[in-house]
């Protein structure tokens, strides 16, 4: 039998999402679905800044996760998209083994990692916590600090403000600093900004706004008037897409994000889907979605139901997207709850204080939830996790199919409503 087989590149909150998604809707032995991700467990990456200070985080491995639901899980390292030949070039954990995969459908969401921007010296001396590894290197270093020694983070939005609250709470004997480019917190109304100052004042974070940072040293960040003393310094000034969509013929944004129609389709290579950071979605108010774990599970959503649709023959969803707050956590016991308007542009209403650190841990365990439980009231398949060993063979190649349908049928946690 033919299979229609769906590939879904990267296995982060969207990613994983889609995968789950589409085993569900498309429970049927003429439809193959690969997850490919290079980690075996699933990263709650809106939980790494409380990684870094030293919490643990509940193990979720894909095995597990995707266990009974016909999803094979294969561990390897995306090296590369060819999206006129249909092909996803892979290597294994050691980098040894490459494979070659082929799809009729390509679901990508590799994601985005930190953005050192050109800045000298950022990538040598700078931590990010953008990923799991990055959180680690930054637990590690931290550990060996002594009372008194100076901690920068660069970068006042919401990532900046959850590493900056996290880390003077779990270390108080540091002292550490946030510096800002634009005004701090004025992205939130006056309620939301007066209660993070006052959160930053009590937890003694000092707070350099208005400050460009042109350098950053081993002991040091060189600002645009200034020097900030720095045994370490976090960098959290935004994110940049992973460069392989950039390095295709798909067509792509200026900043490396593949340019995607109302489904999530690909607008030059139809077979092909973006979902989450890697892709360039147009929200309410006719602009792009943020890169945001809040804006990237509903294109999940969109992205598989369409697939479905088009395989099934069904009528093709239409998933609305829109901003309802943004949850900041600010340590374990203060939080910040910011209502926005649908396009995301804050609002007067705001809560705060330890109701709202309850509200954001919520929302972040219910994001891991779904994530664990993909198919929940779906029948059980066998479950399938392979490493890479070759090239696929000759008789998967027999079965390839035509995008249009089997068997030749023709991204810290903010809430979002679809």
């Amino acid at each position: 039998m033919q299979q229609h087989r769906i590939i879904v590149l990267g296995a982060g909150y969207t990613g994983a999402s889609a995968a789950g998604r589409l085993a569900k809707r498309l429970h049927r032995a003429d439809v193959a679905i690969t997850l490919v991700n290079a980690e075996p467990d699933f990263v709650e990456r809106v939980r790494m800044h409380q990684l870094a200070v030293g919490q643990e985080l509940k193990p979720r491995p894909f095995d597990e996760l995707f266990e009974g639901t016909g999803v094979e899980v294969k561990l390897a390292e995306v090296a590369g998209v060819d999206a006129d030949r249909r092909t996803v070039t892979v290597v294994d954990a050691q980098g040894a083994a490459r494979q070659e995969l082929e799809y009729d459908t390509l679901v990508y969401a590799l994601g985005s990692g930190w953005n050192p921007q050109g800045v000298p010296g950022t990538a040598e001396h700078a931590h990010e916590i953008s990923s799991r590894p990055g959180a680690l290197r930054l637990r590690e270093r931290l550990a060996r600090l002594d009372a008194g020694q100076p901690v920068v983070i660069v970068g006042g939005g919401l990532t900046g403000v959850e590493a900056a609250t996290e880390i003077a709470e779990a270390r108080p004997d540091l002292d550490v600093a946030l510096v800002a480019r634009g005004g701090f917190g004025d992205w939130l109304s006056d309620k939301g900004r007066g209660h993070l100052r006052k959160v930053f004042a009590g937890l003694g974070i000092t707070v350099h706004e208005h400050t460009a940072v042109t350098a950053v040293e081993a002991d040091r960040v060189l600002t645009d008037g200034t020097t900030v003393p720095a045994a370490v310094t976090v960098w959290a000034t935004g994110f940049a897409v992973h460069p392989i969509a950039e390095a295709s013929t798909l067509e792509v944004s200026g900043t490396g994000r593949i340019v995607v129609d109302g489904t999530m389709r690909s607008v030059s290579h139809p077979e092909v889907y973006a979902i989450g950071d890697a892709a360039l979605v147009m929200g309410p108010g006719d602009k792009p979605l943020r890169m945001s774990c809040a804006s990237g599970v509903p294109t999940s959503w969109q992205a598989a139901d369409t697939i479905a649709a088009r395989l099934t023959g069904g009528k093709l969803p239409k998933i609305g997207i829109r901003y309802y707050q943004q949850c900041v956590s600010l340590g374990r016991k203060e939080g910040l709850i910011q209502f926005v308007t649908a396009d995301d542009r804050a609002v007067p209403k705001a809560l705060t204080g330890r109701l709202a650190a309850v509200y954001k841990e919520l929302i972040c365990k219910g994001a891991a939830w779904s994530v664990a439980n993909p198919t929940v009231g779906m029948p059980v398949r066998r479950r399938r996790t392979v490493q890479p060993t070759g090239r696929v063979d000759q008789a998967a190649r027999a079965g390839r199919t035509d995008a249009g349908g089997p068997a030749g049928q023709g991204d810290s946690t903010e809430k979002v409503a679809a």
